[in-house]
Order: C-alpha cells, then structure tokens, then sequence
C-alpha cells in the first residue's frame, strides 16, 4: 500500500482562475479517501468566507472561490496578502488548514441498508453475471449481498454513489451495447463496480436487480441519500415485499 503524502507534500495547483485542487495520492484506498472526507466535510460545516463550492472525488477535493471575496478578505487581514494572485491567497489559507486538521478524526460513517429484488425483469442480466463467474444466481445474490461497500464519490448522475468493495468474484465487464434507458433504483454491476441508477439514465452496466427506494429526491436537503464516508449493505427482498415497499413510497 502506498504511504500517504505528508502535510507539506500535499499539492495544491490551481484549477482555471477560480479554484484549485487539493490532491491526497494518486491510487484509491481508504486511507486517502479518508483525508478527503475528513476536508471536505470540515469545510462544509466551516467553509471560507470567499468559498462557493467543495467538491470531493476519490483523490482530491476540489475548492471553488469567489475572486473578489478572496482579494476583499486579503484586505481585511491588512493587505499584505494582495502583492500575491488570488491562487496563491487561497493555496496558503488552505495549507494552514491541512495542518490544523492532521490530528482531527473523520466522524463515523453512516450505515445505509439498501433492499433489493435481484433478477426478473428488474435485474435481467443476473443469468450473464452468474454464468460468466461460474455461479448460479442464488451464489452471485450471496455474494453481493455479503459485502460492505464505501462511498468513495458522487459523481456521473445526481445522487449516483461510487462504491467500493465488490467482490471480485462477481466483476463483470459492461454489455457491449448499452440500454437507451435504465429506470431510477435499478443495481448494476460494470467490471469490478456495483451501484445503483439514481434517475432514470442510458447505461452499459449489467442490471442485477432494483431497489424500491429513492435515491434521488431534489425535494429534500440534502437531495441524496448516499454521501461520501457512508456504508452501504444490499440485502434481498422478494417481489411481494418490493412491491408492498414500493407503494409506501408513492
């Protein structure tokens, strides 16, 4: 496992004229998704004056800021700072940050259960990933229900998790052709990935089922039910009990 950089190894370079990017390795592992959390989320509950938005991935965070907020704060703070670029103001208050934050532990993660009804209609390639693994499709349920995956990211679709942790028994390469349209909730599985369509959205991975509940509702604050840090464990549920669940829902 590669170590992770040092405070002062964590580069900070510019992104365009009006963010910059925050970079904690360069392969993914907890470890580094950790340090990413552990930023982002501070800045969330204490974001910069001059900050519009942070944006976690899986190596980096990604801060976007308001030049003129930054360049009036400069001058709040005496003016010494403004010999200096607005990149420049922004890369240094964020380093002092880095520091202050190396001993401060990220809160625990959440547990999101998510049901699912695996195979039928709602997951028509379950047949293709059990027989490509050489499995049935009782082993491959097993399997995926048997795992605890980490949001690494959102990103692709609103509320559409990353998720780590799959089981490389069940990896399965996308189709070759992709369905013009897959129906909000439904759980796919592409190489050595798993997750679940948020919104309803064209896409290659191999459906393997689908959950009754919401991912995705803009109605609420936050709009996702996953976030970055949260646990997600798939359990299986017929399809009296999707559909029962699916009719609370509405």
């Amino acid at each position: 496992m590669t170590d992770l950089p040092s405070i002062a190894e964590i580069p900070i370079t510019p992104l365009g004229d009006s963010a910059l990017i925050v970079k904690f390795g360069d392969s993914i592992q907890k470890e580094t998704h950790l340090k990413v959390r552990q930023l982002a989320e501070h800045l969330d509950r204490h974001p910069f004056p001059w900050m519009v938005e942070v944006v976690p991935a899986f190596t980096s965070v990604t801060i976007y800021y308001d030049v003129m907020k930054l360049m009036t704060e400069g001058a709040k703070q005496g003016g010494e700072s403004l010999t200096e670029g607005p990149f420049q103001m922004a890369a240094a208050l964020v380093s002092e940050l880095l520091l202050t934050l190396r001993d401060v532990n990220a809160p625990p993660a959440r547990i999101i259960e998510i049901p699912v009804c695996y195979g039928g209609d709602w997951g028509p390639d379950l047949e293709t990933v059990a027989s490509r693994n050489g499995l049935t499709p009782k082993e491959v349920i097993e399997i995926h229900t048997s795992a605890d995956y980490l949001v690494f990211m959102l990103g692709f679709a609103p509320g559409f998790a990353y998720l780590g942790g799959m089981s490389p028994h069940i990896a399965t390469p996308r189709r070759e052709t992709p369905r013009l349209s897959i129906p909000a909730g439904t759980v796919g599985i592409a190489g050595d990935q798993t997750g679940v369509y948020p919104i309803d959205t064209p896409g290659g991975w191999q459906l393997i089922g689908k959950t009754p509940i919401e991912l995705f509702k803009p109605q609420q604050m936050p709009p996702t039910l996953l976030q970055a840090g949260d646990i997600v464990r798939f359990y299986s549920i017929t399809r009296e009990q999707f559909e029962a669940w699916e009719e609370l829902e509405r």
